[in-house]
Order: structure tokens, then C-alpha cells, then sequence
């Protein structure tokens, strides 16, 4: 202003400058009131964060130059992989015992070709629109499987006639508020039984750039990460679904990825545009298991010997009501 003289303006700019080159500011963002404010000084400090990281990631690309092979190994990067704490009951296929145990397991049979799958799918009492889908687009996927409605039949008495007609598997798709959220899939004739949750299932009409329907051809099945003495008996439950002998022609894979102990299911085509580039293309349906416990022999809820059960924590309500029930117990 006109009142101000030349040394107070000098003055001014000197402060400006310095509470630039004070950036980031010494107090927290948040308590700044005004929206725009403090709208600006954010997006200025992630700007001057991204710069820092900028340069510090120049000076080590130089000085991983100037070194060069002297230069020390990159970093590995924090994953929840990796950060994991090994797992005792992890296998060597290798090993003398784990291949004993394959060889006399029940599925011995079908890796030394003296069964076909023959896989029988149904679902639920009055199941819904959803499910019924979600079972005839399983049958697309798995060769030689046959979807039958199950008209109030106990999967007790549902067994005995599969085996009579020559099923290796009956998969049970179960539905909760009209969604697919349970599968039960037992092996024929000696088990075993595995209860998986499903979720995050999504059909081919819900999908995205999808392929075209799936061809009749026997698909290639794809397991990842069933390294420990559980995961590979799960493993050998799913192989058993497929054929052994996969239909290259038909360029289609089914893969089933364990991680974090999630089971996540995808059925991919796919083409070879040249020598080094492949081109995959998702067929659907993709969904999401998570093994609830593995039984042994064929399908029993009361009687049934279990190898493994899913352990789940107790939430807050559950331990108030156990206390209370001890507490009057004492009393």
C-alpha cells in the first residue's frame, strides 16, 4: 500500500520467502480450517514428497551406475508374501514319504489312469435363479460333468446312487439370500470330503471383456501355491476334477491360485501373437474358496472323521456368553 514504506515491503518478501522454503509446514495440515487452504497445502506437500522421492531415486540410479557391478543388490520390496511366517507342515514333492502317501492315497486311481472324472453337480434345496446359473457355467468348465436338480434328496442317499452310476465327484453348490456362498465337493467312492465358503463370484454376463463361450475341449489346469501337506491333498482334489489329458487345441486353462489361504478360481483362453507375446482372455465364472474342513471318507455331518477343521477366533459376544454360562455354573 501507499502507507507502507519500501523497508516494510522488503521485509514482507523476506518472510514470504522464508515460509516457502520452510515447506513443509510445521503444523499439521488438518488443523488448517479453510477447505481450500488447506486443500492447496496438502496437494503442495504431496508434490514436494513426490519430488524428494524423485530425486533420492536419481542419486541412487547414479550411483548404481558409477558402482556397477560393484554396485550393491536391489532391495526387495515388503509383501504380505513374503513377510509371512513359514509354514512347518510346507512338503518337498519330492520327498520319499510325500510320494508314498501319493501313491496309496484316493486318488491313486485317476494320476495312474485307471479312472475317468465323471463329476455330478447339483445344489441346494429350491435353489435360485443365480445358482442354477453359477452350476451350468461349472459344467462348461469341468469335462464330463452333469448338472441334476436335487428335488429334497439327502446327500446321503445322493451318494450311494452316484457311485452305482459311475461319478468320481458330486459337488454341492449351496446358496444364502439367492447367492452361491457353499461348496461341498466329495470324491467317489472313498472320499475325501472338503467344505469350501465361496464368494466374490461373478458370472460370464457380469464379467468384462469376456471371450466367447468355452469350447468343449478338456481344459490345462493350472495349481499355484499348494506347497504344505493340506494344500496338497486340496490340490489333488481339484486335478481329480479334470482329465489328464488336456486338449491343447482348445487353448483353454483353468487355474486355481492359493494365496493367503484363499482359493481363487479363473478360466482363461489363450493365444500366442509371436514368440515372446501371449494374449489371455478371461472366459468366466471366477470365484473365491476357503477351505472349511476336509473329512475323510464320503459326505457324513454326525459321524464323519474330519483331517482338518477351519479354527475360528471367538468374537467378543461368544466369550461374554461363555463367561456368563461359567459364571452361573460356579454359582
Amino acid at each position: 500500500s501507499s502507507f507502507e514504506t519500501k523497508e516494510e515491503q522488503e521485509e514482507k518478501m523476506e518472510k514470504s520467502e522464508q515460509a516457502a522454503a520452510a515447506f513443509p509446514p510445521s503444523f499439521s495440515v488438518s488443523e488448517i480450517k479453510n477447505k481450500q487452504r488447506r486443500h492447496l497445502m496438502f496437494m503442495k506437500f504431496k508434490q514436494e514428497k513426490r519430488k524428494q522421492k524423485l530425486q533420492l531415486k536419481k542419486k541412487k540410479k547414479k550411483e548404481r551406475e558409477a558402482l556397477g557391478d560393484k554396485a550393491p543388490p536391489k532391495e526387495v520390496p515388503k509383501t504380505i508374501e513374503n513377510q509371512r511366517v513359514y509354514d512347518e507342515t510346507t512338503v518337498n514333492p519330492e520327498d520319499e514319504e510325500v510320494a508314498f502317501d501319493e501313491g496309496t492315497d484316493e486318488f491313486c486311481s485317476y494320476f495312474n489312469g485307471l479312472t475317468n472324472p465323471k463329476v455330478l453337480i447339483t445344489t441346494s434345496d429350491r435353489p435360485r435363479g443365480r445358482t442354477v446359473r453359477f452350476c451350468e457355467q461349472l459344467a462348461t468348465v469341468i469335462p464330463n460333468a452333469y448338472v441334476y436338480y436335487r428335488r429334497g434328496l439327502a446327500l446321503k442317499r445322493v451318494v450311494p446312487q452316484c457311485i452305482a452310476r459311475n461319478f468320481t465327484y458330486v459337488m454341492v453348490v449351496n446358496e444364502d439370500r439367492k447367492v452361491p456362498n457353499g461348496l461341498v465337493l466329495c470324491h467317489l467312492p472313498d472320499g475325501p470330503t472338503a467344505h469350501f465358503k465361496v464368494s466374490s463370484v461373478r458370472l460370464r454376463k457380469e464379467m468384462k471383456r469376456r471371450g466367447k463361450e468355452p469350447t468343449e475341449h478338456s481344459p490345462e489346469v493350472i495349481l499355484n501355491n499348494f506347497s504344505t501337506r493340506l494344500g496338497h491333498s486340496i490340490g489333488r482334489l481339484f486335478a481329480a476334477l479334470f482329465p489328464q489329458d488336456p486338449q491343447f487345441v482348445g487353448r483353454q486353462v483353468a487355474t486355481f491360485h492359493n494365496q493367503r489361504d484363499f482359493i481363487f478360481f479363473r478360466f482363461h483362453r489363450y493365444i500366442f501373437k509371436n514368440e515372446k507375446k501371449v494374449g489371455i482372455q478371461e472366459l468366466g465364472p471366477r470365484f473365491t474358496l476357503k477351505l472349511r474342513s476336509l473329512q475323510k471318507g464320503t459326505f457324513d455331518s454326525k459321524f464323519g472323521e474330519y483331517e482338518w477343521v477351519l479354527k475360528v477366533s471367538l468374537s467378543a459376544v461368544t466369550v461374554f456368553f461363555k463367561m456368563q454360562e461359567e459364571l452361573c455354573c460356579l454359582i
